[in-house]
């Protein structure tokens, strides 16, 4: 044995004392549980239940997608590390040019890459809660710092505050850090509330000195325009799109980034080669070539939003918030929000519930199919007759 393994304590001998201290402090990011695993703890079937929890795509990929993956005969191939072929189609698709986007394994894949291109010890994050739980969870990842600049109580940004927080930036009210804060994170429309980002917001951010990351997971659902092309005259602007939501594929997880030319030049140095695997790009190049399929399903989607909302109001005991995403946040007002999220799966209908700080006594419901939200509404109205 040697003199260094006889005097060191026996508590620094174990591989746990070994990891990095904020990692032993992490808060666990808590995602829905897959489909498969709700069927069997509820013991119905999969056809019984009605899943409005994730806001996934309730009509799933257009067809084409499993014809081109059942007749792709190259899985046995590693993929194209530049994804060139996906590029260009994302190119014709959003109108940003080729060598400005780099897709991903998901959209988290670029929350990770961002996070651990940037961020040094005593570096720090601009978080706008209430938001996307991951953009917390991965900065925490790299031991950045998180300066929280909470949104207004309609869930808009509040800009002055986030400008003085890059001005003078404290972390939760304590003294300031010795590092720079060199990231925020926007989500345009805003998970889970549901709201915009006006240009005029935009362009105020993106006169900090802070590289803005703006989210447009939900892009698609809202009545506006991307803003992808503003990376190209934007150095210190990061789009981040998906195929989780309106092409309904997030089981094969495929996102993308669009980016300044001087990031994407270390993006390529940086990235994993093989990053998005074959069976993504597929069903993504097969979503792209039928975008008149898509957009008929995204205006069902859309529709069937507006009706959900306009029905929610017919339940004494739910405020619901405007929303141009493909989901509705509700207030649970007079009875317990956790509690009426249980009641609704004893009846195979499924719903986020929040209790977090600006998101109290809260549901989110995603949008579903017609007979979905019939399902939805006719078990909220049983409940409705209920004692409270």
């Amino acid at each position: 044995m040697s003199e260094r393994q006889i005097s060191e304590p026996s508590s620094n001998r174990h591989p746990q004392s070994w990891l990095r201290p904020e990692i032993l402090a992490l808060e666990p990011y808590h995602p829905i549980q897959p489909f498969e695993v709700l069927s069997a703890r509820l013991g119905l079937d999969p056809t019984q239940i009605v899943k409005l929890d994730a806001n996934e795509n309730p009509y799933g990929p257009v067809p084409e997608v499993a014809e081109a993956l059942a007749e792709y005969p190259y899985f046995h191939i590693y993929p194209d590390p530049q994804q060139t072929e996906l590029r260009q189609a994302l190119s014709e698709y959003c109108g940003a040019p080729t060598a400005n986007i780099l897709p991903s394994h998901g959209a988290d894949e670029m929350l990770d890459y961002l996070c651990r291109m940037f961020i040094e010890p005593g570096d720090g994050i601009i978080n706008c809660p209430p938001t996307f739980g991951m953009y917390k969870f991965d900065a925490q990842l790299v031991g950045a710092q998180v300066v929280e600049v909470w949104r207004r109580p309609d869930y808009s940004l509040d800009i002055e505050a986030i400008r003085q927080a890059v001005i003078a930036p404290r972390v939760d009210g304590d003294e300031p850090h010795t590092g720079r804060l060199k990231l925020l994170f926007i989500t345009a429309p805003n998970n889970p509330t549901g709201n915009l980002v006006t240009d005029e917001e935009l362009l105020a951010l993106l006169d900090l000195p802070i590289l803005v990351v703006l989210d447009e997971a939900y892009v698609e659902f809202a009545q506006m325009t991307s803003r992808t092309s503003w990376v190209l005259s934007h150095e210190n602007l990061v789009v981040l799109r998906t195929f989780s939501k309106a092409a309904g594929i997030a089981g094969l997880r495929l996102g993308y980034g669009i980016c300044p030319d001087w990031l994407m030049e270390q993006l390529w140095k940086f990235k994993q080669p093989y990053n998005v695997n074959v069976a993504a790009t597929v069903a993504g190049l097969a979503s792209l070539r039928n975008m008149e399929r898509l957009r008929h399903v995204v205006q069902l989607l859309r529709q069937e939003r507006d009706r959900l909302y306009a029905l929610l109001h017919s339940v004494s005991y739910l405020r619901p918030y405007p929303s141009h995403a493909n989901f509705v946040l509700c207030h649970v007002e007079g009875r317990d929000a956790l509690k009426l999220k249980q009641e609704l799966e004893t009846q195979g209908v499924l719903v986020r519930h929040y209790q977090s700080k600006g998101l109290e006594n809260c549901i989110r419901i995603s949008v579903g199919r017609p007979e979905q939200t019939d399902r939805l509404m006719a078990v909220l109205h049983s409940l409705d007759t209920q004692a409270v």
